[in-house]
């Protein structure tokens, strides 16, 4: 979440007069993430999270973001409900942009996760991926190989400025993903972002997953490899054994993962550390001055590239043998 485009109370108000959410009380953007324009709303119905959607974010999208997380309520995932307007649309304008209102979903995310968040996280991982299933819409994965390719030809230049010799680097990491990328594995709705701070907790209870608008249809067992990156390194970017085993116990407590999902893991793995780099990459060499956002440190990604180059099997991640 994070603060690019911002509005009036004025402008506010008048786009509140499309629901019954009686009359504003307060607003104030979110500075966290790196998307979207965020801000926690209160009026007379009580608190909720006003979006309006930047340019990385298709309006043609929002039918299967907003769509998907009412379907997947419907089936016991605990997330957010867009707010519907009076004319029954999930989606308004407001400041030039399309804007929606979702609930407030209650909890903190873990600024320190421990192996007990991270089975919860698998477990809630799995159940997401069973619920969406029968999901009606279908929203390709923009962001897998041709559009990390993308990304890179917009930082090649200017990449060594991070870290000398890291165009030369990633550029070895592209050639054996697109070698070896798998296919026909299981696939269907993923997260694709279930980073710490899109996962909340009421004490040691998960009580909701955030933030869809990565949601896509891809490979189940490549959203299990984001959330190893996500979840399972330590500040010193060590990758921690035991987190890992109770992520993925978590995860196969519900849906066990085929063979050939397992054996690809650290391919997956390395891909998915290759895709939030570029995308932190990105942003760090072309992001906005003067927004609300925070900017993530590629080379947080980097290192974990490193690591998954040297990963021979799942079993290094915690998998357990069958």
């Amino acid at each position: 979440m994070a603060v690019y485009t911002d509005i009036t109370e004025a402008e506010l108000a008048a786009f509140l007069g499309g629901y019954d959410l009686g009359g504003l009380l307060s607003y104030k953007g979110i500075a966290e993430g790196t998307e979207n324009s965020n801000f926690v709303l209160h009026t007379g119905a009580g608190p909720f999270i006003l979006t309006l959607y930047e340019k990385r974010v298709e309006r043609s999208d929002l039918p299967f973001f907003l769509g998907l997380m009412e379907h997947l309520a419907k089936r016991g995932v605990s997330c957010p409900l867009p707010v519907r307007r009076r004319n029954g649309e999930m989606t308004g304008d407001l400041a030039g942009r399309p804007a929606a209102i979702i609930t407030f979903l209650e909890g903190m995310w873990p600024r320190r996760p421990t192996p007990a968040h991270c089975r919860a996280v698998g477990e809630a991982l799995a159940r997401l991926h069973v619920a969406g299933a029968d999901f009606p819409l279908a929203r390709p994965n923009a962001l897998s190989l041709p559009g990390w390719r993308t990304l890179w030809d917009g930082c090649l230049a200017r990449a060594d400025e991070v870290e000398p010799g890291l165009g030369a680097e990633v550029a070895a990491d592209f050639s054996v993903l697109e070698a070896g990328w798998p296919r026909g594995l299981p696939a269907g709705v993923i997260h694709a972002d279930l980073f710490p701070d899109n996962v909340f907790f009421l004490g040691d209870r998960l009580s909701g997953l955030i933030d869809f608008y990565f949601a896509c249809n891809d490979f189940f067992a490549y959203d299990l490899a984001t959330c190893l990156n996500a979840w399972c390194f330590e500040r010193d970017h060590a990758f921690n054994l035991t987190k890992g085993t109770a992520l993925l116990a978590g995860y196969q407590s519900v849906r066990p993962l085929a063979p050939a999902e397992a054996e690809v893991l650290p391919l997956l793995a390395r891909g998915s550390a290759l895709r939030f780099m570029l995308t932190r990459l990105y942003d760090w060499l072309h992001g906005p001055d003067g927004a609300l956002v925070m900017k993530r440190d590629p080379m947080e990604y980097v290192r974990k590239l490193r690591f998954h180059r040297a990963v021979a099997s799942a079993s290094e991640y915690g998998l357990a043998r069958p």
